[in-house]
């Protein structure tokens, strides 16, 4: 697994799980609580650093840490705060688990999760859904989904992507070809060349192909996209395109439609800072920066408040103006 540097929490130093746990059993015993000791601790310890502290934290008191932020904090900090506790290798399942689960499917979870997740990640998912669940992830997100979004799904949840070992130009051609005739040369549209080869072609490839595809259309491929397809596909399939171009970008745009506006998104604002925050949320603030006229920074601080805020923003670690 590639080592990511480019978060912006990563392990604290000099650490002590044990005096970080008597510190958050101090912030929550007795009438009210500390809430800032414990939204300080927590953004600032990297996941693994949390997993000890939660540990000692049962050793020295008796007690679940993650059951006593739920009695102690309430709402968005509350959510925030549980999420950074979950252990990083399980949280992307549970997401998914939570987005199949009940009445209506969350397709935005769906989509953003497996648009953006590289191959071996997408495995890993799977492997942790059936061993915490004991259930197969692609069944259960089978039996809520239907048409050509569920086939994108599938395929993508596979995880066998080619692997990105130079370009074939003959192939780079050929593939922008099968698109261009899949869909602006075509009376209605043969989604399925779009799903294949979206859906599994290297990385490195696919630029190519975006490139040759606008020579040969005159259109980006996202501008067909648009035109040719519809809802639920549509976002996957152009989720997919921008991840193919930069995940860091993708999730730039994705943090910055969920506060854009009246109201939050705060369920996608929460997933996306907790998840890439020791992935490359650095690279995430900077492209946010460039594609959006303003910091990311300042965008949480305008559209949050409070101690939620306060937490987002020692997540984020800086502002870029």
């Amino acid at each position: 697994m590639a080592k990511y540097v480019r978060g912006t929490v990563t392990a604290f130093a000099p650490f002590d799980a044990r005096a970080d746990a008597e510190a958050l059993r101090k912030a929550m015993k007795g009438l009210g609580t500390d809430e800032d000791t414990v939204l300080t601790i927590l953004t600032t310890r990297n996941n693994a650093q949390r997993q000890e502290i939660a540990s000692a934290f049962k050793t020295l008191f008796g007690r679940d840490l993650v059951d006593d932020l739920k009695s102690e904090l309430t709402g968005k900090l509350e959510t925030l705060m549980v999420s950074l506790m979950r252990p990083a290798y399980i949280f992307d399942a549970h997401a998914l688990k939570h987005a199949i689960k009940g009445a209506g499917t969350n397709e935005k979870v769906l989509t953003e999760i497996l648009a953006s997740r590289t191959p071996a990640e997408v495995q890993n998912i799977k492997q942790v859904y059936q061993q915490e669940y004991e259930a197969d992830l692609e069944d259960k997100i089978t039996g809520e989904t239907s048409g050509h979004f569920q086939r994108l799904l599938v395929v993508l949840l596979q995880g066998n992507r080619d692997p990105d070992v130079g370009v074939d130009e003959a192939l780079v051609e050929q593939d922008a070809q099968v698109l261009f005739r899949a869909g602006e040369l075509k009376w209605g549209t043969d989604e399925e060349k779009f799903i294949t080869i979206l859906g599994t072609r290297s990385v490195s490839h696919l630029r190519r192909v975006f490139d040759k595809y606008m020579t040969i259309s005159g259109f980006q491929i996202e501008e067909t996209i648009d035109r040719e397809t519809s809802g639920d596909l549509e976002k996957l399939l152009l989720a997919v395109v921008k991840c193919i171009r930069s995940v860091p970008a993708y999730f730039a745009e994705t943090l910055y439609y969920s506060m854009k506006g009246a109201g939050t998104d705060d369920d996608t604002l929460i997933r996306v800072m907790v998840s890439r925050s020791e992935v490359d949320l650095l690279d995430i603030r900077q492209e946010f920066r460039k594609n959006f006229a303003k910091s990311l920074y300042q965008m949480i601080q305008k559209d949050t408040s409070g101690d939620y805020r306060k937490a987002l923003l020692l997540l984020c670690g800086g502002d870029d103006d």
